[in-house]
């Protein structure tokens, strides 16, 4: 089944978005410690993954690119508009600290963007292979339950992003994998993995209050980057 291994993986987050918000009782303190903790492992984590590049030219390209197409659409505020769309349908008063657009557009962005997700997806799609979701649903999961706990029930929507996001990956890979030159495939995972990296440190300083960056604008680079990658293999 080319979509077990998503399915397993936005049960994950529900599963833990559930249970951390049963754990609703946590002092202040802890959970402001806690999320700074899980906050400065985030941009460890995107640096990392940015250090991965080949061609680091693209990833700034289609970060500068993605950012002005992200701007035109605004899609923060999409995102925003949505959760709190999501806020009034389940009766959350708006005044409440971690409201749930918060909450529903920080773990989207968390649980969307990174190598797992890709590669995870693309294994899938092509050989039924689901070891790479599994873990990572494992992972989410954790994330989940110390999210939710600190930003609300929000983060059981994000499931949904999640479950499109990678299924339409492993669709796409089942039809077009075969088709794509090796060399590309790599220089694609490297370079959109860079990419997501730098998103994913950018919300980690979000998440520590250090600075105030519109992450959800910058998600078209995430489509601008495999189509420079092509471009460049084409051209070499």
């Amino acid at each position: 089944m080319v979509l077990l291994g998503t399915i397993v993986n936005a049960a994950a987050i529900v599963m833990g978005g559930l249970i951390g918000t049963l754990l609703h009782n946590i002092p202040e303190r802890m959970k402001t410690t806690v999320t700074q903790g899980m906050a400065l492992a985030v941009v460890v984590l995107g640096l990392e993954m940015a250090f991965q590049s080949k061609q680091f030219l693209i990833v700034i390209a289609s970060l500068a690119i993605g950012g002005v197409i992200g701007e035109w659409i605004d899609l923060d505020h999409v995102l925003n508009r949505l959760g709190r769309w999501l806020e009034k349908k389940i009766g959350v008063a708006e005044q409440q600290e971690a409201g749930v657009a918060k909450a529903f557009v920080t773990a989207t962005l968390v649980f969307v963007i990174g190598a797992m997700a890709i590669i995870g997806a693309i294994h899938s799609g092509m050989n039924g292979d689901h070891r790479v979701l599994y873990t990572k649903s494992m992972l989410d999961g954790f994330f989940a339950v110390i999210f939710s706990t600190t930003l609300g029930i929000g983060v059981i929507f994000s499931a949904i992003p999640v479950f499109l996001y990678e299924g339409s990956i492993a669709l796409a890979a089942t039809a077009i994998i075969q088709k794509v030159p090796d060399p590309l495939l790599q220089s694609l995972i490297k370079e959109l993995t860079a990419d997501g990296g730098i998103l994913i440190a950018a919300i980690g300083l979000n998440l520590l209050n250090i600075v105030k960056i519109r992450t959800a604008n910058l998600l078209p680079s995430l489509v601008i980057v495999p189509i420079a990658a092509a471009l460049l293999y084409v051209l070499k």
